[in-house]
């Protein structure tokens, strides 16, 4: 816990133009399409004992960007994210603990994608506090992940004569976070 000695307790708003809220998925299975949202806003709110704080994140679905704007389309129709009826996906953490994979420290929250809300777990890493020519305050985390995108309703696939899949059903999830002390 020493590493969060610079870490006061209280509310940090996440910095949308300092965060990246990416993802990656497998085209074919033999290529890796990432992507991002554009748009996050949220709070860390961290309490005396690190692992007691917690976090909240709302994204925008119709900011996700690929770099192709049909694939884009395709994303935020109802096939994929149906973004008209859920235009938002949030994220509230439940949990943080220390890790044995390998990361500080595992995230746990409830995920909410299309209406469906399930547990997730990222791997979490504390990067650093500083203070921002303008009298911020500023921390950053990393966090990484994979879910099951059918676990959330995202069912669209198409089977290839050979057996394999269009688009990969696991999504790896990464996030660079930073958050200003208010």
């Amino acid at each position: 816990m020493t590493a969060f000695a610079e870490l006061t307790p209280g509310i940090w708003n996440i910095d949308s133009a300092h965060t990246t809220v990416g993802f990656t998925a497998r085209h074919l299975m033999i290529t890796k399409v990432r992507g991002r949202f554009g748009e996050v806003t949220g709070a860390l709110t961290i309490a005396d004992d690190p692992t007691n704080s917690t976090v909240q994140a709302t994204i925008s679905m119709d900011s996700v960007t690929t770099g192709d704007d049909a694939r884009d389309a395709h994303l935020r129709s109802p096939e994929f994210f149906d973004v008209e009826n859920h235009p938002t996906m949030t994220f509230t953490s439940t949990e943080i603990r220390g890790s044995s994979r390998g990361a500080e420290f595992v995230l746990v929250g409830d995920l909410t994608v299309r209406g469906v809300t399930k547990s997730v777990e990222l791997d979490l890493e504390f990067e650093g506090v500083n203070p921002d020519p303008w009298g911020g305050i500023r921390v950053g985390f990393t966090a990484s992940g994979e879910i099951d995108r059918r676990d959330f309703g995202l069912d669209f696939q198409v089977a290839l004569d050979n057996g394999s899949l269009l688009v990969s059903e696991k999504i790896k999830i990464q996030l660079d976070v930073q958050a200003v002390r208010t």
